[in-house]
């Protein structure tokens, strides 16, 4: 297991996969199976070597996917509303 590798992935992943991104051009499958080919091709590119990325090929992919079904997406509007409600009823609820 190559820590480097690990955590260079986790900050490609953070840079090159934002949260709440539309998925209907593409499933998230493919767009998973395009993102994850595109990171090995970037990690040879970094200079990591074809050992410590074939070493960690198989849990790659289930990290890219999780990125890509993340939709969570923050909604300013719901938390203006829930603060004023809050403020009127006093109790923080």
């Amino acid at each position: 297991m190559s820590k480097r590798f690990l955590r260079w992935v986790e900050t490609w992943i953070e840079e090159n996969i934002p949260p709440g991104t539309n998925p209907d051009i593409e499933s998230h499958e493919t767009r998973a199976e395009r993102l994850t080919d595109k990171l090995f091709a970037e990690a040879a590119a970094a200079g990591f070597s074809k050992f410590e990325t074939e070493e960690e090929r198989e849990r790659i992919p289930p990290l890219v996917q999780t990125a890509v079904a993340d939709s969570t997406d923050f909604d300013v509007d719901a938390y203006i509303l829930k603060s004023q409600l809050a403020r009127e009823n006093e109790d923080g609820d």
